[in-house]
């Protein structure tokens, strides 16, 4: 296995680059000797530059520097100079499949991931839904890798370790230090698509309610001009409400932050995934979408996600399908008092 050197793709969005985070840490700690480049969006820097001696970062920008068929090549050339031993492709995307394609052509071994799709039409058909668990992205990253011939165990015990240490003090500078008698609760109440949020003037009652105990502190999560807007209008309104994505500037010391909560609520969105890698307990909202699909957080219990039995449920693998029935039932018939207990049950 010497001077093996395996580059391994995975290009967004940002919650399944996080879920690549555990396979790629228990491939580095079952080959040490072997040098694992992982490319991808800037973001996901964060992901990775902390997570181990003998895994590396290279920043792929699309928009500008490798932008269409000729930004392409001029990638290949520079990773072919690199002397890759084999290739991981974990996105399987027309951009990746070119990639893979040179990589072949020029003798490199080269796989990429099974998304059982076949399975995701029958769990998401409007009739005869096959309701079973797919296998999960954890499984189908771990797949390719063991398709290269590297087979290791995912570790659920193994520590991931996001969030540089050197930054630290930024969260006692902006957050204040955690009291003992304290819960931090984080909540990440938006998510890219409609059939994954849950109601906004219902989230607002979760937030009234939960801002109403003196000992509890309670830290938004958030991208986005519209999604900022209603963040600082509900910490206006309500007593130990903070903007963290606001006030923390960057992902690095967002993940900081999200080790110190004692929970988070989110959706079946990226937060989800940046929380259960910091192991914190993730109470998650589902619509649309469901856990069946694959993407339930790591090392999260299926018992704190929330969600409908209904007929329709799941349409959408990704929550980008328009509602069968027109009124979001599977989100709008959630109660929040169900979402309160929960939370109260972690925190106490």
């Amino acid at each position: 296995m010497n001077h093996q050197h395996i580059l391994v793709i995975r290009l967004s969005a940002m919650g399944d680059v996080a879920m690549t985070v555990p396979v790629i840490a228990a491939l580095a700690d079952a080959y040490p000797e072997l040098r694992i480049t992982i490319l991808s969006r800037g973001f996901a820097r964060a992901f990775f530059e902390n997570l181990s001696p003998n895994v590396f970062f290279m920043e792929a920008d699309f928009k500008n520097e490798y932008r269409g068929i000729h930004g392409l090549n001029v990638l290949y050339r520079r990773l072919k100079a690199k002397n890759f031993t084999a290739v991981a492709d974990l996105h399987d995307v027309l951009r990746t499949k070119y990639l893979r394609l040179r990589f072949l052509i020029g003798g490199c071994k080269v796989k990429h991931i099974n998304k059982h799709r076949s399975e995701r039409k029958k769990l998401v058909r409007k009739n005869n839904k096959v309701l079973q668990q797919i296998p999960t992205s954890f499984e189908n990253y771990q797949d390719v890798f063991s398709a290269l011939g590297f087979t290791f165990e995912l570790k659920k015990d193994r520590e991931i370790g996001l969030g540089s240490a050197d930054n630290d003090h930024v969260i006692s500078a902006v957050i204040g230090k955690k009291q003992p008698n304290e819960r931090w609760i984080g909540i990440a109440p938006f998510a890219a698509h409609q059939g994954k949020i849950y109601p906004i003037d219902k989230m607002e009652n979760v937030v009234k309610e939960l801002s109403q105990d003196e000992n509890i502190r309670i830290f938004f999560f958030g991208a986005g001009k519209k999604e900022q807007d209603i963040i600082n209008e509900w910490c206006s309104k309500y007593a130990r409400c903070v903007n963290a994505s606001e006030k923390l500037g960057g992902l690095n010391n967002e993940l900081l932050l999200m080790r110190e909560l004692n929970v988070m609520l989110s959706m079946d969105s990226a937060n989800m995934h940046l929380a259960s890698l910091t192991d914190t307990p993730v109470v998650s909202i589902w619509g649309a979408t469901h856990p069946y699909a694959g993407f339930m957080g790591w090392r999260q219990s299926e018992n704190n996600a929330i969600q409908l039995e209904m007929e329709c449920r799941p349409c959408s693998i990704y929550g980008n399908q328009p509602c069968h029935r027109n009124d979001y039932a599977c989100m709008n018939q959630i109660s929040e008092e169900q979402i309160i207990q929960k939370i109260r049950d972690i925190i106490q």
